[in-house]
């Protein structure tokens, strides 16, 4: 696996590396011994899977402290635009995103380490998308920050009438006006 650096320190893509012969392709797409080496040691400890149609923007997520995550995410069916925004009041890159395209084709994943929201589109007629997390769901201390925080300036790759939402991410504050509990 490679491991691809970004804009914002701790946030990485990961690409594997795919074998490929005339019955199709393997890949190891997943090494905890690997990823500790070459990312950091980290103990996932859920799984989860979602299959959204296009236009589906699910975001921005996190987990409030004690329970804050880090999370591993591909794509294993379709496309979506993956986004993580720092919001570590004191870090250097706070407010800013890391924004990368996940599809079934590059095989690719995207590690979001504690301390940041995060959202996708689907960019295709439906993707299935899978993640792990450092720590389990905790639903009282579910947050998010508004997709439509046009101060965080992503383009989510769809267009506005084509946008699909659930009710709960569509009442998330904006960045500067959520009870921040993560320090940089």
């Amino acid at each position: 696996m490679e491991v691809v650096k970004t804009s914002i320190d701790g946030v990485v893509i990961l690409e594997p590396r795919v074998f490929e012969d005339a019955r199709g392709y393997f890949f190891e797409s997943f090494s905890q011994r690997e990823f500790d080496e070459k990312v950091g040691t980290i103990r996932f400890v859920q799984d989860n899977e979602s299959k959204s149609s296009y236009g589906v923007i699910r975001g921005l997520h996190f987990q409030r402290p004690p329970f804050t995550q880090s999370k591993l995410v591909r794509c294993v069916k379709g496309a979506v635009l993956d986004v993580a925004v720092d919001i570590r009041q004191g870090s250097p890159t706070y407010g800013q995103h890391v924004a990368v395209e996940l599809t079934e084709d590059n095989h690719r994943q995207f590690f979001i380490p504690k301390g940041f929201a995060h959202g996708f589109s689907v960019l295709s007629e439906t993707a299935v998308f899978q993640y792990k997390c450092d720590e389990f769901y905790h639903p009282e201390a579910d947050g998010g920050i508004s997709i439509m925080d046009e101060s965080l300036n992503i383009d989510w790759h769809i267009p506005t009438d084509k946008a699909i939402l659930s009710d709960k991410d569509t009442k998330h504050p904006f960045i500067n006006n959520f009870d921040n509990p993560f320090k940089y």
